[in-house]
């Protein structure tokens, strides 16, 4: 709680004076704000289960009950885990807040930011959106209206090599959701015929997207539409993975998603890494108590922190598989606090 009031307060002072411009009621700001705690807390989760495993045990150590312990014969690890165990249950739980009710929340958000603080436009309405929805294929649509489902002057274009093989301009198009396919207003068609240095056009009115031969495989609808213009950050897992996907389909470099999508799996499982540090930190005295392992927890937070940011980095750019770049932290950070448990209980 005292980590959410922090991030509360410096996001506040930073966006003061929007708010005052704006003339938001308080209501209206904590509003925001109760939008914002589920992205705090996916974020500080691995610390406070650090902190939490390590004033747990240093209260074993403290009251001497570490050394009771020890006498007895069992091991660090019988010591561990139940920590261990409800870590396992924690981290359950985390994936489906991290995968499910954090996107949602992050949604809401970026929607008061749209409506209320004007940043980035109204997500109702989009100009000017292009897609390349295949390899060689190109959409443009100028107006897309979301509550309508409908579009208004689009250009599909198609090209092999440097030659374009047809081109339609649609003068508008509305999702018909009973045949699931746009109906077109005012179509113009142009096949061109390279080898013979001609082309056809044709102008039609009234027919469906896939009426026409050339359009059969477009996969596009306003869902669609709308989650391609929609940050990853609003997508749940099951919504992220479909739209990996459908980019792939088409072509595209999604590199960069499938990173983010993999590090949402293997961020919640960072607690299980911090309770072993924290275990392994605090189940030996040594000079400094509490107040030193406090700090070396928070130093191993920023380290683990700014080794994913790193990791991130070089997924991005491809120079790392997405799959070992979301995991790799977690298996670095692994291999040293096991090291480290193994040490203190031989």
């Amino acid at each position: 709680m005292s980590f959410i009031v922090i991030f509360i307060l410096v996001d506040l002072f930073e966006n003061l004076d929007k708010f005052i411009d704006k003339g938001l009621k308080l209501t209206i700001i904590s509003q925001y704000y109760i939008y914002f705690i589920p992205e705090i807390l996916k974020l500080i989760l691995p610390l406070s289960v650090l902190l939490a495993s390590l004033f747990t045990t240093s209260k074993f150590v403290n009251f001497a009950e570490m050394i009771a312990y020890n006498s007895s014969g069992l091991s660090i690890y019988r010591f561990m885990s139940p920590i261990f165990i409800f870590g396992i249950f924690l981290t359950i739980l985390t994936l489906y807040f991290n995968g499910w009710v954090v996107p949602n929340a992050n949604a809401a958000k970026f929607r008061f930011e749209r409506e209320v603080l004007g940043k980035g436009g109204f997500i109702g309405s989009q100009s000017n959106l292009y897609f390349q929805e295949s390899e060689n294929r190109i959409i443009r649509i100028e107006n897309f209206d979301l509550v309508n489902s409908s579009c208004s002057n689009v250009s599909i274009q198609k090209f092999k090599k440097n030659s374009m093989i047809f081109r339609f301009d649609i003068k508008s198009m509305v999702w018909d959701s009973s045949k699931s396919d746009w109906k077109l207003a005012l179509t113009t068609s142009r096949i061109f015929d390279s080898s013979a240095a001609k082309e056809k056009m044709l102008i039609d009115s009234g027919k469906f997207l896939h009426d026409y031969q050339e359009l059969k495989t477009i996969a596009l609808s306003p869902s669609l539409i709308k989650k391609k213009e929609t940050k990853p950050d609003e997508l749940n897992l099951t919504d992220l993975k479909e739209f990996i996907e459908n980019e792939e389909r088409t072509g595209q470099n999604v590199v960069k998603t499938q990173v983010d999508y993999y590090s949402r799996i293997s961020y919640p499982f960072a607690g299980l890494v911090t309770i072993i540090f924290g275990v392994s930190l605090s189940s030996n005295r040594r000079k400094g108590g509490a107040a030193l392992q406090f700090g070396i927890s928070i130093l191993v937070c920023f380290i683990y922190l700014g080794f994913l940011k790193i990791s991130q980095t070089f997924g991005y750019n491809g120079d790392i598989p997405p799959l070992l770049t979301a995991w790799l932290a977690n298996i670095v950070f692994s291999l040293v606090a096991f090291y480290y448990l193994f040490k203190i209980n031989r």
